[in-house]
């Protein structure tokens, strides 16, 4: 038997990877399920790739749930206030009040320690 997978390049192929394994995780048939672990396996390397082991940065996070929902930055505007209060968290000149993770949080589903900024500890250059 042979099974498709898809080979990621780009996030259109990330997005179509990810839309396949939800498909997939309704199915029961043994040879779906394990199409299924492989595409998930090819996603995981693609996403260790993306984000190379660190943090992504506020602006990547936003973008990439912006992307995974359909979303655009007038969507955010209900959630950080304002469409220029968007424009500099995306552009990183702001930083998100404790309303706007509780908002991200919720609507994303996501833990706030993805949102809140990280520090270095005292005496560490960044």
């Amino acid at each position: 038997m042979k099974a498709t997978l898809i080979i990621i390049q780009n996030d259109t192929d990330h997005a179509e990877a990810k839309s396949l394994v939800e498909k997939l995780m309704r199915s029961s048939d043994s040879a779906h399920l394990a199409r299924m672990t492989a595409q998930a396996r090819l996603i995981e390397a693609y996403e260790r790739t993306r984000w190379l082991g660190r943090m992504p940065s506020l602006s990547e996070l936003l973008t990439y749930l912006m992307e995974q929902h359909g979303l655009s930055r007038a969507d955010l505007v209900p959630l950080l206030g304002t469409a220029s209060r968007v424009s500099e968290v995306m552009n990183g000149k702001r930083e998100l009040s404790m309303s706007m993770i509780r908002k991200l949080r919720e609507r994303f589903h996501i833990s706030a320690d993805l949102l809140i900024p990280r520090t270095q500890p005292h005496g560490v250059a960044a």
